[in-house]
């Protein structure tokens, strides 16, 4: 299938689930404790990251999309820490503060990249604090366009039938990652996301693919939810819905470093996705791309929009290479995101030759990022005459994307380029020739915006003309 990104930004989405604080302490082993034969750990760095519901938020925040999160904690130290890393992210935390029971935290000693030890400091949650919560999100639910209910069973969401009718009723995506062995409280539910061990702990094991999706079809009409998204490690994901074919996603991870939050990070992308208007098939193979990248780092991590996007450019293949406008537009885009600077230059590029390569090295010094942008047939033969081009273009096209110089090739069919130049507005403009900037076509569209125009000279005797004209000489001696 041909993936797309949606318009994060256009999303809201509403977690309330179980808050956690993972707190990380870093240093060094070199020795055995002289105690006990355990490793002593120098500490050098403390490191605290909002966990549970909060990674899900954090996520949900990192690909552009408004995040609101409700959730439990108690009067303490912990708490402030979480509200101030959340509210740095741009998150509308609705905390419920227990005056009985201490934030949620889970410490973890890292050494060499390795986890050696995790303490947990937590107390599940009383009934009426679950039950004070229920009341803050159904208050924030009003303005949502999606809803996650992120439960790590530590006691807030006991009841979450309120909350899931309510978002019922509004039309929202009701997006659900399952704790325990009683599915039944989150009935009506969009989406299930469990992973193939907590779903098989609810219907057995599975003894192959149609058992899995049997078993699955049957969870989905007894809990009335419209599909079920099954985690399954290295094997993947799989996306079972009534009356539609399975979808099964193998895995994306090129090495798998760390577990921790992926499954976090698959229901933040899926919810910000939905909530964005996007479908769910393109949403699920969204989600299966960034666990792919969450895999690869240490802890709990968000995937940005446009770590996201440069793995979709490179599912789709416009990472680098012959791209279309639309495809070139997006690449841009994520570019500069990364304060990547964009270099310009076009022309019909005929046969490529000596003077082309080191004019269009020449011009990817001059930034990041080179964009080449090639005339079109019919546009060659307008300025060329009858004959001319020699290449059709789709050949021209990628023997340009196979220079190490050239990022990405796009063709136009107009006279000009200007009407590209007004689209993608790159910071650098460059053009071969013995003239001034002002003899470049475009030079105002790109000074206008506060791009700079540069003037490269041609190598010495090499041109496409030059050479046809010798070859026609050779053939036709007079």
């Amino acid at each position: 299938m041909k993936l797309h990104m949606p318009r994060f930004d256009q999303s809201r989405v509403l977690v309330v689930g179980d808050l956690m604080l993972d707190r990380y302490w870093h240093g060094n082993t070199s020795r055995v404790s002289p105690e006990a034969p355990v490793p002593v750990v120098d500490v050098k760095q403390i490191e605290d990251r909002p966990g549970g519901a909060g990674n899900v938020a954090l996520n949900i925040s990192a690909l552009g999309s408004a995040s609101v999160l409700a959730g439990l904690v108690g009067r303490d130290e912990a708490a402030g820490v979480l509200q101030q890393r959340l509210e740095a992210a741009n998150i509308l935390c609705q905390f419920q503060v227990s005056e009985t029971h201490p934030t949620i935290t889970k410490l973890r000693v890292i050494s060499r990249h390795q986890q050696l030890l995790r303490l947990d400091f937590e107390n599940p949650f009383a009934p009426e604090d679950a039950q004070a919560l229920s009341q803050t999100a159904l208050t924030a639910l009003k303005d949502a366009k999606a809803l996650v209910i992120s439960d790590y069973a530590k006691g807030a969401l006991q009841d979450p039938q309120p909350l899931i009718q309510a978002a019922r009723a509004q039309g929202i995506a009701i997006l659900v990652d399952p704790k325990g062995t009683d599915f039944r409280k989150y009935r009506g539910a969009t989406l299930l996301t469990p992973n193939l061990h907590e779903f098989e702990a609810i219907v057995g094991k599975t003894t192959s693919e149609q058992d899995l999706v049997e078993k699955a079809q049957s969870m989905i009409h007894e809990l009335e939810l419209q599909a079920l998204l099954v985690t399954r490690g290295e094997h993947g994901m799989s996306l079972i819905r009534p009356g539609e074919p399975e979808f099964h996603l193998p895995a994306r991870a090129r090495e798998v470093f760390d577990v921790t939050g992926a499954g976090d990070t698959v229901i933040s992308v899926l919810a910000a996705a939905l909530g964005a208007g996007d479908d769910l098939p393109n949403a699920v193979a969204l989600a299966n791309l960034a666990a792919g990248i969450v895999v690869g780092k240490l802890g709990t991590a968000a995937i940005s929009a446009p770590e996201l996007r440069r793995a979709v450019q490179r599912e789709q293949g416009s990472e680098r290479g012959a791209v279309t406008v639309e495809q070139l537009t997006l690449a841009l885009e994520d570019a500069r995101a990364h304060g990547e600077r964009i270099v310009f230059t076009n022309g019909c590029f005929d046969i490529i030759h000596a003077g082309h390569v080191g004019y269009l090295e020449q011009a990817r010094q001059l930034g990041d990022r080179l964009v080449v942008a090639v005339n079109s047939d019919a546009s060659v033969t307008k300025l060329k005459g009858p004959g001319r081009p020699i290449n059709p273009q789709d050949r021209r096209m990628k023997v340009l994307a196979g220079l190490e110089a050239v990022d990405w090739v796009v063709c136009f069919d107009d006279d000009t380029p200007e009407p590209l130049l007004d689209v993608l507005k790159p910071e650098v403009l460059v053009k071969g020739g013995d003239y001034d900037k002002k003899g470049v076509v475009g030079w105002e569209i790109v000074e206008a915006y506060g791009g700079e125009v540069k003037v490269l000279s041609f190598f010495d005797d090499c041109s496409t003309t030059a050479i046809v004209n010798k070859v026609l000489e050779k053939n036709n001696p007079q």
